[in-house]
């Protein structure tokens, strides 16, 4: 059994891509754990997006909790057998899977990038070295846990024809004595880079801070209205906040399109935006590492090509 689990429904959904594929390739079935109470819809999205199972952990417990929820985890990989384990790899989970291994003793990737099938044991990729090396690593015991960035894997197409099972179980679980007293939400500009299909982002070519207009004013003819940069821009001189922030300390971005401007190209910011679909860099230096990593380079002045590359998809799209 493959069993897959995020708090994050948008993750759940890319990772059953992958684990549907492992499962098919391993002759099993795809389980979701879904923990808290619910209705049977969500349920039914997943089976439509490639889930053979759902799991329902039926629960009180209104707030993640990562010791509470490594003990539901573990009552389902052994109710279920499942012997490999995706998990969503964000803040939450990261924490979760690391815990989970630890009770299960199991080996735990963090942040793959790739998960395979490889002389009949599953093998996965993730990013070392601040983006300077690709490491492969194999499992030598079962469970076998790793977890996911979001945008690593797109979704399958959605089936509502599918047809799955859906069993809901309560567990008790080892209570902790610590206790979750206060959340507070991160104050934020509204900006949300990884969701975002258009991206111009700005690094320390630009001189002054009221120049990032130049970059505002492309994205909202793109259509995009979305501004990145590196990290610069954002940690050191505080002219953008960090949700703009791309790279390997910052956001993980996969947008259609991406515009690099003033951006030398570090392997920090690379590793953020690697996986763009179009990226167009716009450079003075003509031996800028952003070319190594662009589909169309431009060598110039950005204060003169900015305006004009605007000017001309504006008049372009009308």
């Amino acid at each position: 059994m493959v069993l897959v689990y995020s708090n994050d429904k948008k993750i759940t959904i890319e990772l059953l891509n992958k684990a549907s594929e492992i499962a098919k390739q391993l002759k099993k079935n795809t389980t979701v754990i879904i923990i808290g109470k619910t209705d049977d819809s969500l349920a039914k999205e997943y089976i439509s997006y490639g889930a053979d199972q759902v799991f329902i952990i039926e629960t009180d417990q209104q707030k993640f909790k990562a010791e509470e929820y490594a003990g539901f985890l573990e009552n389902a990989i052994k109710e279920t057998g499942s012997e490999t384990i995706l998990i969503g790899s964000n803040k939450n989970g990261k924490e979760l899977a690391s815990r989970l291994a630890g009770k299960l003793k199991a080996g735990c990737i963090i942040d793959a990038i790739n998960i395979y099938v490889k002389n009949k044991k599953i093998t996965a990729e993730r990013v070392v070295y601040s983006g300077n090396a690709i490491a492969i690593e194999q499992f030598n015991s079962k469970p076998e846990i790793l977890t996911v960035p979001s945008k690593v894997f797109n979704p399958l197409t959605k089936n509502d024809s599918r047809t799955g099972v859906i069993i809901k179980k309560k567990f008790d679980v080892e209570k902790y004595a610590s206790k979750i007293t206060k959340i507070q939400e991160m104050q934020t500009d509204s900006v949300n880079v990884e969701d975002a299909e258009i991206i111009v982002s700005c690094g320390r070519g630009f001189k002054n801070k009221d120049d990032i207009k130049l970059v505002q004013e492309l994205a909202d003819v793109l259509k995009g209205k979305t501004v990145g940069c590196s990290r610069p821009i954002a940690a050191d001189l505080k002219w953008l906040s960090e949700d703009h922030w791309i790279g390997l300390s910052g956001h993980k971005v996969k947008p259609k399109l991406y515009i690099a401007a003033g951006i030398s190209g570090q392997i920090q910011h690379i590793a953020g935006m690697r996986d763009s679909g179009i990226i167009v860099a716009i450079n003075k230096d003509p031996e800028a590492l952003i070319f190594k990593s662009a589909d169309y380079g431009i060598v110039g002045d950005l204060y003169e090509i900015i305006p004009k590359l605007t000017a001309a998809v504006k008049e372009k799209i009308g």
